[in-house]
């Protein structure tokens, strides 16, 4: 019991560990193996990208298979935003964080399995999951415009069985600002000007209007939140007298 309880609290960093040990190792034999340093390795890379057609495929499995890595969901949507541009970047960062969504909330249910199930008591874990569980589209809508991190909000709401219908539907809409946010800064970044970086050490520019509209919708997402946590909170005190 002792040794399942352990794996069930650190099976995530184990395995993230050895995916990383294994992608670094290879990375490096293949470094050595074609001789070539990291700017040359970066820029072999951003070829591939422009003149494959599978590119966006790849980005999308990556993206899913993420928050078994534990890799920031941040710099990969950032990497949408500068690899595919504003529109196709934030189209395929969608479906590919959709994904990861899915996958991280239904390993995080495998693994709450029995430890939080309903038994009617009154401790304050049990609380927030109920209301959790009771309010899962508003709660995960919530989450998702003030930026909490996104797998933690992910894994929560698999290990606290809310409804999965409700999570994604949540997840789908609550993202949108944050999703546009983060490409934007990714796409202001003009990928000739990062090639011509490493090639020169010259710093590149920023494209002010798309870092205008990634500021909006942060404004957006923040009133968004503030909005829905206003409305659950006016429900909750009403609902007892009606």
């Amino acid at each position: 019991m002792q040794s399942t309880s352990w794996w069930a609290r650190h099976w995530q960093k184990i395995a993230a560990a050895a995916i990383w040990i294994a992608l670094i190792t290879g990375l490096v034999l293949y470094m050595r193996a074609n001789e070539l340093t990291l700017s040359e390795l970066f820029l072999a890379g951003m070829q591939w990208v422009q003149d494959n057609p599978f590119a966006p495929l790849a980005y999308i499995i990556i993206y899913a298979l993420r928050p078994l890595t534990l890799f920031s969901s941040v710099l990969l949507t950032l990497a949408g935003g500068f690899l595919f541009g504003p529109v196709w970047g934030v189209v395929y960062t969608v479906i590919g964080a959709n994904l990861s969504a899915t996958v991280a909330f239904f390993v995080g249910r495998y693994f709450g399995r029995g430890v939080l199930d309903d038994d009617g008591s009154s401790g304050w874990m049990q609380r927030y999951a109920r209301r959790m569980r009771d309010n899962s589209f508003e709660t995960v809508l919530i989450m998702r415009f003030i930026f909490l991190p996104y797998d933690l909000v992910n894994y929560l709401s698999g290990f606290l069985r809310i409804g999965y219908w409700s999570f994604l539907a949540a997840t789908v809409i609550g993202s949108i600002p944050g999703t546009i946010a983060f490409v934007f800064v990714g796409a202001s970044l003009s990928a000739t000007e990062i090639t011509n970086m490493f090639l020169t050490g010259e710093l590149p520019t920023l494209d002010w209007r798309l870092l205008a509209i990634s500021a909006t919708m942060f404004v957006v997402s923040i009133a968004l939140s503030r909005y829905f946590k206003r409305r659950e909170a006016t429900t909750t005190v009403t609902e007892p007298t009606a």
